[in-house]
């Protein structure tokens, strides 16, 4: 346990799991786009969906859509600045099978039509577990730097990924894979103990049947 589990996390209040959670949950969906939204469509699940205007869920995740910090003092005008910035905003509420209690799930479009999807909880203390991206199964915090690479299941493929990691010498701390069906699409999720240069991404860009490469850094 660190100061952080036991003080919580710098953050506009009222509450950690409903604002400083929720704002990073918007920020992580905005890392899956390469530039600004014009559009976020946010079904929210179980407490979100009853509490999220009276705790400011719905400021926190449009701030961190937005690209802001759980402190920054203009999540409080969030939804007026993305009236002003051309993004539009719907929500929605519905129920996702299995879910955490305070879990969001984000649709992006960006100005050039392209798209992204994430699921995410806030699951206390301002911390968040996504689990799913671009309708892939995932399971990541966004604490460590992390690498989602989007690929086609076939044989050699984690082996040359990890390899480039091992080359730029990159400590794997988490490894998980998932995919819907053998030699069909995949996703690794691949988390390293320290922050890990763009080349190392754009290496591995350039595997054959790797078709996207998708870097996180929350903090």
């Amino acid at each position: 346990m660190n100061v952080f589990d036991i003080i919580g996390p710098v953050m506009i209040g009222p509450s950690s799991s409903h604002t400083a959670g929720a704002s990073r949950i918007g920020k992580a969906a905005s890392l899956l786009l390469s530039s600004p939204p014009v559009r976020a469509d946010i079904l929210l699940h179980g407490s979100f969906a009853k509490t999220y205007r009276g705790h400011g869920t719905d400021k926190a995740l449009v701030g961190g859509i937005m690209g802001m910090e759980p402190w920054d003092l203009r999540i409080r005008e969030s939804m007026e600045l993305a009236e002003k910035t051309g993004l539009k905003v719907h929500f929605s509420s519905g129920t996702i099978d299995g879910a955490h209690p305070n879990t969001a799930s984000i649709a992006l479009t960006a100005a050039d039509g392209s798209t992204a999807q994430l699921t995410g909880a806030s699951v206390g203390g301002g911390n968040i577990l996504i689990t799913q991206i671009n309708g892939m199964d995932v399971s990541f915090t966004g604490q460590n730097p992390t690498l989602i690479i989007l690929h086609q299941d076939l044989p050699g493929v984690i082996a040359q990924v990890t390899s480039i990691v091992s080359r730029h010498q990159g400590n794997i701390c988490n490894f998980r894979l998932n995919r819907k069906e053998k030699g069909g699409d995949a996703v690794m999720t691949i988390e390293l103990d320290s922050v890990f240069s763009e080349e190392l991404a754009e290496e591995i860009r350039k595997i054959a049947h790797i078709r996207d490469v998708i870097v996180f850094h929350l903090n």
